[in-house]
């Protein structure tokens, strides 16, 4: 399948590009209390080590805004400062963070979406105006009768107005729900009719498990109609789950390639060895390989290299022995109890070596997604839907 993303504005939120062709980044949000300096920063290395390339952390008061110098201190990404109803905590942010989350609906009077507008000018930093399903304005609700996509649309596409009629166009624009079909026809109506950069995601989309499936249900279908350019999966878990989830969605369209890709066979009554626990301790002690691998787990030594042809690396087992594969040609056979031990050697050693040999982590990290540019032709939308023209002024 052939991935043709939608051409978008670019914004700079710290070192990280955020539409305009770069890589779609993953990002999460701290579930700390930012007034909780050391328990935030902790998190925040763990978000880190787990590739998180934007962090950002609610700031409800003014004792969690003046934490916030010694929590940007301590990072390596990106700092975005989540704020609600007091644009004074936005003013107060903005002195020090990377980006402004404000949403139109809950912030107030204009004046005060203006002054904040003045202070992330001030500092060259861009918005994300941010619009949520349950804090929709009073006459869009009056206007559907309910929150529904059209209503999201249009309450992003006025806010968007409004910033460009003073002159601000450095933002970028969620429009949350946590109904996934409610969000994809939010942002697919509001990408149709405008090109600011798109930060997507399913709000409050539930535990590890069911949030995961939700995201990548929407999340997905997004992604492959091009249209997205940085992302949080958001999870009632911790947030380093959300950074593995939005990772993995990406590697599955082959948008982003980053660390370890285990293929394991789903097991049947044939394999002899627990191919489950196997697979789960080999994405657990990798994780901190950074380097694009394919890696299998399987359990039938008999067909194993040829189902685990598309690996670059990978074990099978049964029958009381083990072989070893690399690329579909056996390297060696080992013992069962030396099985697990041999592969994650390995693996690390191929890392290093593609490390050594030049080969970047993720290579959209650091060029120009391809597919944002391609030269072949765009191909029809299959979406046989209506678009409806909506308000721009209201």
């Amino acid at each position: 399948m052939h991935i043709t993303r939608k051409k978008t504005k670019q914004v700079q939120v710290g070192n990280v590009k955020i539409g305009g062709g770069a890589p779609v980044s993953v990002q999460s949000m701290c579930s700390t209390d930012t007034r909780d300096v050391a328990a935030t920063v902790e998190q925040i290395r763990q978000l880190e080590a787990a590739g998180c390339e934007l962090i950002r952390v609610a700031v409800p008061d003014t004792e969690a805004a003046a934490a916030l110098p010694k929590i940007k201190a301590a990072m390596t990404v990106p700092l975005i400062a989540d704020i609600h109803f007091d644009h004074r905590l936005a003013l107060a942010a903005a002195k020090v963070v990377d980006c402004v989350r404000i949403n139109p609906g809950n912030i107030g009077a204009w004046w005060k979406v203006e002054e904040v507008i003045k202070a992330v000018n001030d500092r060259g930093l861009p918005l994300r105006v941010g619009v949520n399903g349950g804090s929709l304005e009073r006459f869009l609700l009056d206007k559907y009768g309910y929150h529904t996509a059209e209503a999201l649309a249009e309450s992003a596409l006025n806010a968007v107005n409004a910033l460009e009629d003073v002159g601000f166009t450095n933002m970028k624009v969620s429009l949350k729900a946590s109904d996934v079909h409610m969000a994809i026809d939010a942002y697919y109506l509001f990408a149709q009719q405008s090109n600011y950069p798109l930060h997507i995601g399913i709000t409050e989309a539930g535990t590890a498990m069911t949030g995961a499936v939700k995201s990548a249900v929407g999340l997905g279908w997004l992604l492959t109609q091009g249209i997205g350019d940085t992302l949080r999966v958001s999870l009632a878990a911790d947030p380093v789950e959300e950074v593995k989830v939005g990772f993995e969605i990406l590697k599955s369209l082959e948008l982003r390639h980053r660390g370890i890709n285990v293929i394991a066979c789903p097991t049947c009554g044939r394999v002899e060895i627990d191919v489950i626990r196997m697979a789960n301790e080999l994405e657990k002690k990798l994780g901190h390989i950074k380097t694009p691998l394919n890696v299998s787990v399987l359990g039938c030594v008999v067909n194993g290299i040829g189902e685990g042809k598309e690996a670059d690396i990978g074990i099978a087992g049964g029958e009381g022995k083990g072989i070893l594969f690399k690329r579909g040609k056996l390297v060696r056979k080992v013992p069962m109890d030396e099985l697990m031990d041999t592969l994650i050697t390995e693996v690390e050693l191929m890392a290093k070596e593609q490390e050594a040999e030049g080969a970047h982590e993720d290579p959209a990290a650091e060029a120009p997604d391809h597919k944002a540019h391609s030269q072949e032709p765009e191909k029809p939308s299959t979406l046989l839907r209506e678009i409806p023209v909506l308000s721009s002024r209201s």
